[in-house]
């Protein structure tokens, strides 16, 4: 068993650290498409500056944390015995749903990465501030399940994050209102 606790701590500090990573880059998205509306040079400076620095941690942090986290959980589930009973079970079958969500936003994350390293815009900075709630919808449900272990239960912790992603949504457009009458 202290095997499995060392597999199971290892994990746990890759998926903290990938969710950092997927956290800040999306953030660093949002500073990027702001920078290409600057006047020259600093659009110039700034762009230069967060290529730099989501590179960094892209290929650093987030791609290595992913995979190390991947390769912990995978050990788990299919080489201790605790891993496979817990694949017979409801609520782990849910959260591998919700981890292949995370696979499906990281390479989407991926692609938004490329696209800015080109020099390609194609979303606004509020559409990252939306798309970062993503992860974190995410983060909830597999973490209600894991505390929980019930396939149901988890409904509750999802519905309390969105509905508080609803308000920081509402907070954040009435915020933007007053920014701009001033």
């Amino acid at each position: 068993m202290e095997y499995y606790n060392y597999l199971k701590s290892l994990h746990l500090i890759f998926v903290i650290t990938w969710f950092a990573g997927l956290f800040y880059i999306v953030r660093l998205f949002v500073y990027q498409i702001e920078a290409n509306e600057k006047p020259s040079p600093e659009k110039e400076i700034l762009q230069a500056q967060y290529k730099i620095m989501s590179y960094r941690l892209w290929y650093i942090i987030t791609w290595p944390s992913a995979i190390l986290a991947s390769i912990f959980a995978f050990w788990m589930l299919f080489f201790t015995d605790l891993g496979m009973a817990w694949l017979k079970m409801p609520w782990m079958h849910v959260k591998l749903a919700f981890v292949f969500l995370l696979y499906l936003y990281h390479l989407k994350c991926h692609q938004i990465f490329k696209q800015l390293q080109n020099d390609e815009v194609k979303y606004s900075n509020n559409f990252m501030r939306l798309w970062n709630e993503g992860a974190t919808i995410i983060l909830f449900a597999v973490v209600f399940l894991v505390i929980l272990k019930s396939a149901i239960n988890w409904i509750f912790g999802v519905i309390g994050i969105i509905v508080f992603s609803v308000l920081i949504m509402l907070g954040f457009r009435f915020y933007k209102r007053i920014r701009e009458r001033k």
